[in-house]
């Protein structure tokens, strides 16, 4: 009897529950996934408990709450300038990967080509494949992690309908810079594409750089969806509250697909965001200063590990090249860690189309406490971490 259809059974397990549940079978130090080992606001987890004991505990409206798409759309004008109207240009998600699978489901026909920044947060290679597209990987390669324009627009055919970009990018941390995203606008104007950008770390940037949201970009208001969500830049990742914003077209064809998968999104958690949007706005400035400081700490321990990192611009994540210590790729590398070092990370090689391009690479995350940090690269630094 079979089981399971050819669509989940063409898609491999997704690489960070693996990762994970190494880390608790063997006691590693996660330096893998990315999740925060310490809370948001106190004062978001307490609109959520007045959300559940004042009876916020049924069906929210499927398109999200009042409060909460209206705080949206002040976020959007107060951080970027632009004017959305939260009863028809903001639908709320389950996480910003509902919302992926929202829009790549509500504007993806089977045999459309989909151009996606390679490499992927892995829900992209299953949503593309759930909506019958085909992927156009475009390959920010090492150790730079750059857009190559000549790329992008080799990957555009007359087949192509959609652009999934992501700024500040998972995994390789790199900020797309005005002039990056300027030339994904042209191809996308000329093309007559629909973009869905991916801006869950959109307040995570560091040093100088900046995160511009391409619908702020001449032309592209009408034809961006922008996702992001609560979880990364408030510390509350698993609530699972996000959202799209963009014309009210697009927005509702992310609603018309969102609707049968969970048809709303946690009832008490919406207000509670609500508030973090409205009422703690200073939070994600401290936490990506915070990060910047750990991330120092990750770079300088892998360093002394002999592990040397490409510094990144943005997000929770550095990425190393492994070559030269002779495993056969990450993958062989990050199974063995936890016996060779204590510690776990996540082969990147899971996120790319292009096996070679990255075969040797590993993630590292940096949203831990400073002391998991220590302890993490203390153990690399003690292991010899050569292929034996």
């Amino acid at each position: 009897m079979q089981t399971s259809s050819a669509r989940v059974r063409s898609i491999p397990p997704t690489v960070f529950s693996e990762m994970s549940a190494l880390a608790l079978r063997t006691g590693a130090v996660n330096l893998g996934q990315g999740f925060p080992d310490v809370d948001g606001p106190p004062s978001v987890i307490a609109e959520a408990v007045r959300a559940l004991e004042g009876g916020a505990n049924q069906y929210a409206p499927g398109i999200g709450v009042p409060s909460l798409r209206q705080a949206v759309a002040r976020h959007q004008q107060r951080h970027y300038g632009l004017e959305v109207d939260p009863d028809t240009e903001v639908v709320v998600t389950t996480g910003c990967t509902e919302g992926i699978a929202g829009a790549l489901l509500g504007l993806v026909d089977p045999g459309d080509e989909v151009v996606v920044l390679e490499p992927y947060y892995d829900s992209y290679l299953a949503m593309i494949q759930m909506a019958g597209g085909v992927r156009r990987p475009v390959t920010l390669r090492a150790p730079d992690f750059r857009l190559d324009v000549d790329a992008l627009r080799a990957a555009v055919t007359p087949r192509t309908r959609l652009v999934l970009l992501n700024t500040p990018h998972n995994p390789t941390g790199t900020v797309l810079t005005r002039d990056e995203l300027q030339a994904v606008a042209d191809v996308a104007i000329e093309h007559d594409l629909v973009v869905v950008t991916d801006e869950v770390y959109e307040h995570l940037v560091f040093d100088h750089h900046e995160h511009v949201p391409l619908a702020t970009l001449p032309g592209m208001w009408e034809r961006t969806v922008t996702l992001s969500s609560v979880g990364k830049s408030w510390s509350f990742t698993g609530w699972k509250v996000g959202w799209a914003t963009g014309p009210r077209e697009l927005v509702g064809a992310v609603l018309a697909a969102k609707q049968w998968l969970t048809f709303t999104s946690g009832s008490p958690l919406q207000p509670a965001v609500a508030h973090a949007l409205d009422h703690e706005p200073d939070w994600p400035a401290a936490l990506a200063k915070s990060l910047q400081e750990r991330r120092d700490l990750l770079v300088a321990g892998l360093a002394d590990a002999g592990l040397t990192a490409r510094v990144p611009e943005g997000t929770y994540f550095a990425t190393t090249d492994i070559s030269h210590l002779g495993w056969a790729d990450g993958r062989e590398f990050c199974l063995a860690l936890p016996a060779v070092a204590g510690v776990v990370a996540i082969p990147s090689q899971a996120f790319y189309d292009d096996e070679e391009a990255g075969r040797h690479l590993v993630r590292w995350a940096f949203c831990k406490e400073p002391d998991v940090i220590r302890e993490g690269v203390r153990r690399l630094a003690a292991a010899d971490l050569s292929r034996r």
